[in-house]
């Protein structure tokens, strides 16, 4: 056996071992992002980009009793929405693509948000991650990982990939993971990076994960 072909055993077995206790951890994957329609949870992950869920909520507390529905958001006034959405981070961005993809789901999609990844990225402010985020929570559809912040520090921590662009990383992990348990790796490394080991540098040596690979403890790659 190569070195190559050695490291890639190596990297799938401690997927496997980390994937084995994130499945125990948290077995129903649920976001923490608060929706009550399918466009609802859309612009909610939409505004989470490079934002924290808590603050979305936040924001959608007050703005999903006003919109509802793709015709909702479709109708909106950009200068308004931008208003009702300041609080979050790049929200003239994140306004006008709402606004634009309401628009295409409602022309093109029948008001329904569409239930394939290849439908999805079509829309403006969605890309994978996004796209299979929203297929998860709203279809129990997975058939790709969502790389976000969370995902790629421990993947870079855990020496499962060196790659930094998150669409590499997803493809990577898909090719680590069986994909019978890609539905746990997102939702359970986003939850394990809020409430058991945060990004900043701390003593995490008796951290479930960091049992499995001890390395990890002195590995803090910027992300």
């Amino acid at each position: 056996m190569n070195k190559t072909d050695s490291k890639l055993e190596e990297r799938q077995e401690r997927a496997k071992k980390m994937i084995a206790y994130l499945k125990r951890a948290y077995p129903k994957p649920k976001s923490e992002l608060t929706y009550a329609t399918p466009m609802q949870f859309l612009v909610a992950v939409m505004m989470s980009a490079q934002c924290t869920d808590k603050v979305v909520n936040r924001v959608t507390d007050t703005l999903f009793k006003k919109y509802k529905t793709p015709s909702d958001f479709a109708k909106a006034q950009q200068s308004e929405l931008e208003k009702e959405i300041s609080s979050v981070t790049f929200f003239r961005n994140k306004a006008k693509a709402i606004i634009a993809a309401a628009k295409i789901i409602e022309q093109n999609f029948d008001g329904i948000v569409p239930h394939t990844a290849e439908d999805l990225v079509t829309l403006p402010g969605v890309a994978y991650k996004t796209a299979h985020v929203v297929l998860g929570e709203l279809y129990e559809t997975y058939e790709g990982i969502p790389t976000d912040t969370h995902v790629k520090r421990f993947a870079r921590r855990f020496d499962l990939t060196q790659e930094t662009d998150l669409k590499k990383i997803s493809k990577v992990l898909e090719a680590l993971v069986p994909k019978k348990d890609w539905k746990y790796v997102n939702n359970g490394l986003v939850l394990y990076g809020r409430y058991v080991c945060p990004a900043r540098p701390h003593d995490c040596v008796q951290h479930p994960l960091t049992k499995i690979w001890s390395p990890a403890a002195n590995n803090w790659p910027k992300t």
